[in-house]
């Protein structure tokens, strides 16, 4: 039995969709699905998670965390050593997404074995389903991707395929953070371009980026969708709220017309594994509800997207 220790939620997600979770020994602190994740020790601990904060203030911690230390996160490393790893999943795409490639490294290389560490580093779609195979790799479960990648593949041809033939692109801003504002990057604007809209504040295949607010009244988006990295829903409603009092937001076509949304962005769009495809429904449902009506929020209550404005 290959022994995983899954330093990232898209990985343990990943590992999860192939039935490996028997195999998947240890978990980062912010590794919640399947549930089975929750029964996992945690390798990982961010002095920030779980604790209520305001988005500015988590901004600011996190810069200074990172100005300091170089990261914001610690491995439990007498416990890495205790659950004897033949493989890590961990990633090098994002210093505020989880525990940096280079430090895993460094420590794996001195564990029994050594371990395979696997780089998730997605900056696209396609790179997201490269991944998924490169676990399958290094967990010897190749049918188990190209299956799971058959079917995730038809879901986007599907939205791609309906959205094409939709004239009218609303101009839709994906924002990533409020307080301060940061626009989307790597696979949020090309999920809003699948989708059938444009997002001209986004950063394809890059990383998201903080933004001046005049730039957003600027752009006078017809949508806009909060999905706040590392938000579930009832977080990113507070950050609603703030951002209602953001100078000018009454002017902005979205705000004015009542189109804008909280998405699960924990869950679903920040978290680049099999869940990314039910972002992209999550948008096809908010952009064109007409044309996609069984991905339309079912209301208050429904746990991917919920209409605020």
């Amino acid at each position: 039995m290959t022994r995983i220790v899954s330093l990232l939620p898209a990985g343990t997600e990943i590992a999860a969709a192939f039935g490996l979770m028997d195999q998947v020994v240890g978990v980062s602190h912010e590794c919640d699905f399947p549930t089975e994740a929750n029964e996992r020790p945690r390798v990982t601990r961010c002095a920030v998670h779980g604790v209520e904060l305001a988005s500015r203030e988590v901004d600011e911690w996190v810069r200074r965390a990172l100005h300091d230390n170089g990261s914001i996160y610690t491995i439990d490393e007498p416990l890495l050593r205790k659950l004897q790893p033949d493989v890590i999943l961990t990633q090098k795409l994002c210093d505020v997404c989880a525990v940096g490639y280079d430090t895993v490294a460094r420590l794996a290389q001195t564990l029994p074995g050594p371990p395979q560490v696997v780089n998730l580093e997605p900056t696209g779609l396609a790179d997201i389903f490269d991944d998924i195979r490169r676990v399958a790799d290094a967990c010897n479960v190749q049918e188990h991707a190209e299956n799971l990648i058959v079917n995730l593949s038809a879901r986007v041809e599907n939205v791609r395929e309906r959205a094409a033939m939709i004239s009218d692109r609303p101009r839709c801003f994906l924002m990533e953070w409020v307080d301060p504002p940061f626009c989307s990057g790597h696979w949020g604007p090309e999920l809003v371009e699948i989708a059938g809209g444009r997002d001209s504040l986004g950063r394809k295949h890059q990383p998201s980026a903080q933004i001046d607010w005049q730039q957003v009244l600027d752009a006078r988006p017809e949508i806009i969708v909060l999905a706040l990295c590392g938000y579930d829903i009832e977080r990113a409603r507070r950050d609603y709220e703030l951002l209602r009092r953001f100078p000018g937001f009454g002017s902005i076509p979205a705000a004015d017309s009542g189109q804008v949304y909280v998405v699960n962005a924990s869950a679903y769009f920040a978290r680049p594994g099999p869940r990314i495809v039910d972002s992209l429904e999550i948008l096809a449902g908010i952009l064109h509800p007409c044309e996609f009506p069984e991905f339309v929020s079912r209301g208050s209550d429904d746990p991917h997207v919920v209409r605020v404005g």
